[in-house]
């Protein structure tokens, strides 16, 4: 097989599954039940999932002149993405029964991100990222305003599309200026460049703005204000999925630029990245003190753990990927099981939307609160919980490289974020006297059973949350694997068609 199909075979499996989905649905009449189609991009994640697997196992590999880089690092996240988005498909096969005739491209945009976040993941030329954010962003986009009958999500579509252009335009302005010091956009020629670019600051600059586009992309603060009402207007499974595969799409091109793009230049940027940390785990985590929406609630959330992870941007090289690539995989499996939780209470109506309205939850349905709370309970950073030590991890790492005081904002700040998941978990298991009391349409409120489908994608979620804190020995080391690569990956690219070569007699020996 060649080595291009080879380093795009996920994406090209994700494509056709796609393509093939769009074929059969257009056949379908109105009234035909879509979930064997959903059934169909859940196999296609598998393989794709399977293919990285197999990409792994052949080792270092580039491809299309350089442009992409296939490793350890690329294959985690790719790895990482097909896992959430099997995950929330599993949690979505039932979501649009009776509600939506177009099901169907709901799953075929689902698969296209995943494609674009993949592609970014593996991408060493700035304009290659570039095309993967943009298959990736036009699919969220149409995701957030999917449920058209209500005025709220089409709000919610339109302001991500605007800001989320606006923040592109920031992005492409910072490779180009890139380029303009450097004379390249390959992230490896950059690295090469910047030791004898008579433009420092221009340099300094184009790094600068790609932080702004990408810091927009991961919620990071003070990027963050398209968050909570793009969270609150989106579909739940959707939110689950925006949350989590994005980001990890984007704070794998933020490793890249940084740490291997310009690695000269990390103590200017690792102050910057100390700054935006500091106030994203901040503004997260007081703004989502006030909310009662507990969508709005957990968008604050998202904006603070990123900030959680930019702690991770401070470190060492080798500890500070690897840490921020563990802590992704915590978030992602914590996250998208919060949200996997609220879109089965919620349902496609979204009858629960308050922390009021989930009083007596825990009397109704003991199972789904209980995996609730264990995912509320690792996003605080309850020992024996993914969310724990992916903090304990990040924080370490920082404290290692010397920024104690970040460490110290974190810790405070994880305390103050007890409070409001604490409330949400109180009005949970509230008794069923209280929640007559105090919400007397919440006990209106049925709550429809879990689906096979759902129940297993909850329980993978769980399962990791759970594994990762409790046996997080094997994620550790294809986390550290991931920063050793990304470590080497700019020599190995810088290097051209030796490079290619040299990889080529690695691929036939791994074969033989």
């Amino acid at each position: 097989m060649p080595d291009n199909v080879i380093a795009l075979l996920p994406e090209l499996i994700l494509t056709v599954t796609g393509v093939l989905i769009m074929l059969i649905e257009a056949g379908l009449s109105a009234g035909t039940n879509r979930k064997p189609l959903g059934w169909l991009a859940i196999l296609g994640t598998v393989a794709a999932a399977g293919a990285s697997c197999y990409q792994y196992t052949l080792g270092p590999l580039t491809a299309f002149n350089g442009t992409i880089r296939i490793d350890a690092f690329s294959v985690f996240f790719h790895l990482l993405i097909a896992a959430i988005v099997a995950v929330t498909l599993l949690g979505s096969l039932d979501y649009f029964d009776g509600h939506a005739a177009h099901a169907g491209e709901y799953y075929v945009l689902v698969l296209f991100g995943a494609v674009g976040m993949m592609f970014m993941t593996s991408s060493v030329e700035l304009l290659m990222v570039f095309i993967g954010l943009e298959i990736s962003s036009i699919s969220t986009y149409i995701m957030a305003g999917f449920r058209k009958s209500q005025a709220s999500a089409s709000e919610s579509s339109i302001k991500y599309f605007l800001l989320g252009s606006f923040a592109t335009a920031f992005f492409l302005y910072g490779i180009a200026l890139a380029f303009g010091a450097t004379g390249s956009t390959s992230i490896a020629a950059i690295a090469a460049g910047l030791g004898s670019t008579s433009t420092p600051v221009m340099a300094f600059l184009a790094l600068a703005m790609m932080i702004v586009g990408l810091g927009f992309k991961v919620s990071a603060a003070p990027f963050h204000v398209w968050t909570p009402d793009v969270y609150q207007g989106a579909p739940a499974p959707v939110v689950g999925l925006m949350s989590t595969a994005p980001k990890a799409a984007a704070f794998a091109v933020l490793l890249r630029v940084t740490f291997s793009g310009f690695p000269a230049m990390q103590h200017r940027w690792s102050l910057l990245l100390w700054l935006l940390a500091a106030l994203s785990m901040t503004i997260g985590n007081l703004g989502a003190l006030k909310q009662t929406d507990v969508k709005r609630m957990l968008a604050y959330s998202s904006i603070a753990h990123a900030g959680y992870l930019l702690a991770a941007f401070t470190a060492l090289p080798q500890t500070g990927i690897a840490a921020a690539c563990f802590y992704t995989a915590a978030y992602a499996a914590m996250n998208v099981g919060a949200f996997a939780v609220i879109t089965q209470v919620g349902g496609y109506d979204e009858s629960l939307r308050t922390v009021e309205d989930y009083q007596g939850l825990a009397s109704r349905r003991p199972i789904l609160s209980a995996l609730f709370a264990l995912f509320l309970l690792s996003l605080i950073g309850i020992p024996f919980t993914g969310g724990f030590f992916g903090k304990f991890y990040v924080f370490t790492s920082a404290l290692e490289a010397g920024h104690p005081w970040l460490g110290v904002i974190g810790l405070l700040n994880s305390g103050v974020a007890c409070f409001y998941y604490l409330r949400l978990l109180g009005s949970v298991y509230a008794s069923p006297a209280e929640q007559e009391d105090a919400s007397p349409a919440a006990g209106a409120v049925r709550v429809a059973q879990v689906s096979s489908p759902a129940g297993l994608g909850l329980a993978l979620a769980a399962a990791a949350t759970l594994l990762l804190g409790v046996f997080p020995g094997r994620v550790l080391r294809l986390a550290a694997a991931a920063g050793s690569s990304l470590g080497a990956a700019t020599n190995s690219v810088a290097s051209g068609p030796s490079s290619r070569a040299q990889t080529r007699i690695a691929l036939t020996d791994s074969r033989q």
